[in-house]
């Protein structure tokens, strides 16, 4: 029997009210994706989808990719052409390429932007624990970059993703985004006279997400039993659509140096994973390298 991620949802999300009006009412968006993120291309296609239906006038998509796919670019122009209504009025579209870690890059992409979504960073918790060099270019020097990007071209407002993991953190990851919230946070002093404002929206994993637990038991569950790394483990959980809807609600509430943090629900991996395979045995393998 196939299991539909959306079938595994067993109580409303926390976050925003369903009569809330997130429109921040900007002219442009530009938001950036890596290759590591654990969010979907998804989420960017729906944020810019959210975006032209709440009053924006342009979008212009950044892919902060480290290795430069453009092929992956071109899915996502593929992908936006087909979820364009041949009766909706034109609506542009702009895809770049480059890397956080280019500050000449960026502040070229930022040309003409008034409200920045920073989603770029390297987010495999493993995979951050073999390769901490890395991931601080990315995550640390890659948002002072942006920072700074920013201010240099007169960006009005400025959201940075965090995770849950940067909350008392244990591992590299972790770390590396909390030291990104503080510098996201301490650009609100650092700007001088400049009308910039710069705040940090922070949530758990996004339900059925690329490198996700759901995805890795639907694929996994076939073989008859599944790997658990701890029965004690949690994880807290928001889906695409209300992760996408929290972060449009804080452009519009922001006034510069929040974190914002939304009231959503965890639950237990080993419930997960009875719910999606309740025949399969469970196998207990262990806390990866800086699991938390």
């Amino acid at each position: 029997q196939k299991v539909q991620v959306s079938g595994l949802i067993s109580k409303k999300t926390g976050g925003c009210s369903e009569d809330c009006n997130y429109c921040p009412q900007a002219a442009r968006y530009q938001t950036g994706i890596n290759s590591e993120s654990l969010m979907k291309t998804e989420t960017v296609m729906n944020m810019a989808q959210k975006a032209k239906e709440q009053g924006a006038s342009r979008v212009c998509l950044g892919a902060a990719w480290r290795e430069v796919k453009d092929n992956k670019q071109f899915d996502l122009q593929q992908e936006w052409e087909n979820k364009r209504s041949s009766h909706s009025p034109p609506f542009p579209l702009r895809f770049f390429i480059g890397d956080v870690r280019d500050l000449e890059r960026l502040f070229n992409a930022m040309n003409g932007v008034d409200i920045v979504i920073h989603t770029a960073a390297l987010k495999q918790v493993t995979v951050g624990e073999y390769n901490p060099f890395e991931v601080i270019k990315t995550n640390v020097l890659g948002a002072q970059n942006l920072i700074e990007a920013c201010m240099k071209n007169n960006v009005k407002k400025v959201i940075a993703l965090s995770t849950d993991k940067a909350s008392s953190p244990i591992n590299l990851y972790g770390a590396t985004k909390l030291t990104s919230d503080k510098l996201f946070v301490a650009a609100n002093h650092y700007k001088g006279s400049r009308d910039i404002k710069f705040s940090v929206v922070r949530y758990g994993n996004v339900m059925g997400s690329r490198g996700s637990v759901i995805p890795f038991f639907l694929n996994h569950k076939d073989k008859g039993f599944l790997p658990i790394t701890d029965r004690r483990m949690t994880r807290f959980n928001i889906t695409l659509d209300k992760g996408v809807e929290f972060v449009l609600f804080c452009l519009r509430e922001m006034w510069g140096g929040e974190i914002f943090v939304p009231k959503i629900p965890s639950y237990k991996v080993i419930d997960l994973a009875r719910a999606i395979a309740p025949n399969c045995k469970l196998k207990f393998v262990g806390i990866r390298p800086g699991e938390k």
